[in-house]
């Protein structure tokens, strides 16, 4: 990507010309891919675009790739790489405070740890509304842990906490966020990116494997350990054990794929359980797959699961986090607990048994999406939220 800096940003000459009264959303994030999150933001700014002007900030993150802000700026938006980091605290500040007075920044939306910290302190100088979009907490390592703790006590500060479930709610306030300030608004998706099914796609993806399976069982995420992708390896050999003919593919990337892949061995699945890495094409591999799997110990609102759904794919899913807030169990998926690779191993073995089965969730699934989670919905509910804040 081009170096984008304050002076150098690009300001969109439709998408975000007309600007409501209130001032600019400036959507701050420390952004290293294009992920849930990050597709979340910008679906939000272009569902918002005729009433309110996005700009979208991130930091540098060492100089990683920021495809957030070029598909930001390539979809008409001002996107801004802020040139000072973390341990350069006050000088981020200030340059945080300098983009919210150059676009005229009615509210900062956080996203993260460090734009709840950082972007939370530079509105409170600069008099501006803050933000903060929790989309929970993983506590993959020590020191995620610890930024976590951190987190926690920088949401206390801002003047709203949206949370991305119920779950999540519940805990920003156990975590000491004043009830008042904390609302709740889902993640949303759009169905027509799972539109064209294309036969040609399932031959591709059953040519991954080295065997052609009968059935393609499929999950997608970081390779993290918050994610469970032990417990579903464990989990496919029981299934294998009686369905010689089936598939198990994941497509993510992450730091464990070392482990991931000496546990696939162990299991005796080197044929039978991929790890592609990332995929460009999953929006097209989604409506292929038999049954969507996500055995994570905690999650937010999963937008795998909206995108499973979309898709018409059957989900079996943990009951962790918000998750059960998307999957109703016997009637659009099924849930398990987390952790327990028999109960998932069950749950999946009952999925491939049952064509009608499978055929029902994935239609209750679309049904749901297409209701309750668009982002003409989660529009209005921002926008309610913004014009409260900007009026006061």
């Amino acid at each position: 990507m081009s170096s984008v800096t304050l002076a150098e940003a690009r300001v969109a000459d439709q998408a975000t010309a007309g600007a409501a009264p209130g001032g600019a959303i400036v959507q701050l994030i420390a952004s290293s891919s294009f992920g849930g999150p990050e597709r979340q933001m910008l679906e939000l700014a272009r569902q918002l675009a005729p009433r309110r002007r996005t700009v979208f900030a991130s930091f540098s993150e060492g100089g990683s790739r920021q495809d957030l802000l070029e598909k930001a700026a390539a979809s008409g938006f001002e996107a801004v790489l802020l040139r000072h980091d973390a341990p350069r605290l006050n000088a981020a500040i200030a340059e945080i405070r300098e983009l919210l007075s150059r676009v005229g920044a009615g509210v900062v939306c956080c996203h993260g740890y460090k734009p709840d910290l950082l972007g939370g302190a530079a509105a409170r100088r600069q008099g501006a509304p803050a933000i903060a979009v929790s989309r929970g907490w993983t506590a993959e390592t020590w020191r995620v842990r610890g930024y976590e703790i951190l987190d926690r006590y920088a949401l206390r500060w801002m003047d709203r906490v949206v949370c991305v479930s119920q779950e999540q709610a519940r805990k920003v306030r156990r975590a000491g966020v004043p009830a008042r300030k904390v609302e709740v608004i889902y993640n949303a998706i759009r169905p027509e990116r799972f539109a064209q099914v294309d036969a040609a796609d399932r031959l591709r993806l059953e040519a991954m494997f080295p065997r052609t399976p009968r059935w393609i069982i499929g999950s997608a995420g970081r390779l993290s350990p918050e994610k469970g992708l032990d417990v579903l390896i464990d989990a496919a050999a029981a299934v294998a054990a009686r369905a010689s003919d089936v598939g198990f593919v994941h497509f993510g990337q992450g730091r464990r794929r070392e482990a991931l892949e000496r546990r696939i061995a162990r299991r005796g699945l080197g044929d039978r359980f991929l790890l592609p890495g990332h995929c460009e094409r999953l929006d097209r591999f989604m409506p292929h797959f038999d049954v969507f799997a996500l055995p994570s110990y905690t999650e937010g609102l999963p937008n795998v699961v909206l995108e499973a759904y979309a898709a018409g794919a059957p989900v079996v899913a943990t009951r962790a986090g918000g998750t059960p807030e998307l999957v109703e169990d016997g009637e659009s998926g099924r849930l398990v607990r987390p952790g327990n690779a028999p109960d998932l191993a069950r749950a999946l073995t009952e999925m491939l048994d049952s064509e009608a089965r499978r055929r029902r969730f994935g239609a209750a699934g679309r049904r749901r999406v297409s209701r309750d989670f668009t982002f003409e919905a989660q529009a209005e509910q921002y926008e309610r939220l913004l014009a409260s804040l900007c009026s006061r």
